[in-house]
């Protein structure tokens, strides 16, 4: 089990790897067999399952969207501890409210991801 404090901390290092605009930091998160799914997929490339596979896929997703929001500065409000997952509930682009569910291997890697936004 992950605890509350190792889960702070992987949300504070995830929120400043963002806002730093640094992909490589961005990406050190995540496990080589990340599964990726959010709406912003859908949005930037037109793909309708909303799921990336894999960190190369990825990279090329977070280069995009680095790219097109190079104003990115995620307001972190609140980390949810699981057994092996976090959330994190977020102020993301264009000010949307954002929420992340993510899954940890062993290797306390981010191999699974929803995100969830509002546009309230």
């Amino acid at each position: 089990m992950v605890t509350p404090d190792r889960t702070r901390q992987i949300a504070q290092e995830w929120v400043e790897s963002w806002n730093g605009h640094d992909l490589d930091s961005i990406l050190s998160h995540y496990s080589e067999d990340v599964e990726f799914t959010s709406p912003f997929i859908v949005k930037l490339l037109g793909d309708e399952s909303g799921t990336i596979t894999g960190k190369k896929a990825l990279r090329s997703y977070f280069k995009n969207a680095l790219a097109q929001y190079h104003d990115i500065a995620l307001e972190p409000l609140r980390v949810l501890t699981g057994v092996d997952s976090l959330t994190i509930h977020y102020i993301s682009v264009l000010g949307m409210p954002a929420v992340e569910v993510m899954i940890l291997n062993k290797e306390r890697k981010i191999s699974k991801v929803m995100v969830h936004y509002s546009d309230e």
